[in-house]
């Protein structure tokens, strides 16, 4: 009896590895140097909405009519919310651990929340603080080398200039030589150049984004440890660095499939292309809904309502290429990432690379 018990014991504290877990340094080597903006990166939606506070009220940039039914009828109107909210149900190191590269950050600071916490939000805000899901994800990087991991941070509801060199100073702090170095960026647009060659030899560059409104910036350590780029005035304190983003919808002929009915009224399959002109694109696919569908279906929820149409989703992600063309794909990001093949079918895209 001894014995099998403490075979158990000594496997129960082995993790399984994730077959994606390290999947950019195990990428064939002919695409070492294959730029960031010219592989195919998957990404998760709002990716911190697994962990939404049931206890949270309304976003302020929720509509007033929301926040009003919030208060008057919190037990009908919260349930309802949430369900409609959640996109993801991994958690973000699992995320990872599947082989996600590209996190959708919506950062924010409650309006009576303390001083210096701030959560993400996606129509409530989440228990996770951004200072520990930060170095959550730095410990993940420090257990894997040789990968990469792009951070889109968005939103930035509620947050002062000073919450932002809060937010900035964290960054620095948590993941130092991890940030995307100025050096291995475009003199001209400030692409990021990281290669999976380049990965090898140096710490884990972390790729940082700020955007909001469709505006966003690279955020790269500079001289003097002030965060900015060559266009960026001088400064004596931590700012953003912006460069523009795109956001469009049905832009290229390549996408306009994705704009049709999902099968049942309401919902409707939509692509939004996010681009930094000459540099990363971002295609997030996921269905959306409109105040009729949650009406007509109150026993429904987005992850029911996003399940079954998972199939339709997977064969147009299959059909996509990687590369510089003007209808190759780059960024993809689904929402429930860990539901089906999504995460490795976006990954063995890069595979197409390999027959030009």
């Amino acid at each position: 009896m001894g014995g099998p018990a403490g075979a158990s014991s000594s496997f129960s504290g082995l993790r399984c590895r994730n077959a994606n877990e390290d999947w950019m340094s195990e990428l064939c080597p002919r695409l070492w140097d294959v730029p960031l903006h010219h592989l195919s990166i998957p990404g998760s939606h709002d990716t911190m909405t697994y962990c939404l506070n049931k206890k949270s009220p309304i976003s302020q940039e929720e509509s007033r009519v929301l926040r009003l039914l919030n208060k008057a009828f919190p037990c009908i109107t919260r349930p309802v919310v949430l369900k409609w909210s959640v996109t993801q149900v991994l958690d973000v190191t699992e995320q990872l651990d599947t082989g996600v590269r590209y996190l959708d950050l919506r950062i924010a600071h409650m309006l009576d929340g303390s001083e210096k916490n701030l959560h993400f939000v996606h129509m409530v805000y989440t228990t996770a603080l951004v200072e520990d899901t930060l170095t959550e994800i730095s410990e993940w990087l420090e257990q894997h080398p040789h990968e990469v991991v792009i951070l889109a941070c968005r939103n930035f509801e509620g947050l002062t200039e000073d919450l932002h060199e809060y937010l900035i100073s964290c960054i620095k702090t948590i993941f130092g030589d991890m940030l995307c170095p100025r050096g291995v960026s475009d003199e001209g647009g400030g692409r990021p150049q990281v290669s999976p060659r380049a990965r090898r030899s140096s710490p884990s560059p972390c790729i940082c984004l700020r955007g909001t409104l469709g505006v966003a910036a690279a955020v790269t350590p500079a001289a003097g440890g002030v965060l900015n780029n060559s266009r960026s005035q001088p400064s004596c304190r931590p700012t953003w660095s912006w460069g523009w983003l795109l956001v469009r919808m049905a832009a290229r002929d390549g996408f306009r499939e994705l704009h049709t009915r999902a099968g049942r009224g309401g919902s409707c399959l939509r692509l939004h292309l996010l681009t930094v002109p000459g540099g990363l694109f971002v295609a997030g696919i996921n269905l959306t809904e409109n105040l009729q569908y949650i009406l007509a279906h109150p026993s429904e929820s987005l992850e029911k309502m996003t399940l079954p149409n998972l199939p339709r989703l997977r064969a147009w992600v299959r059909e996509q290429c990687p590369g510089p063309g003007s209808r190759c794909t780059n960024v993809i990001a689904g929402d429930f990432v860990g539901e089906d093949s999504f995460v490795s079918d976006v990954i063995a895209l890069n595979q197409k690379l390999l027959w030009c």
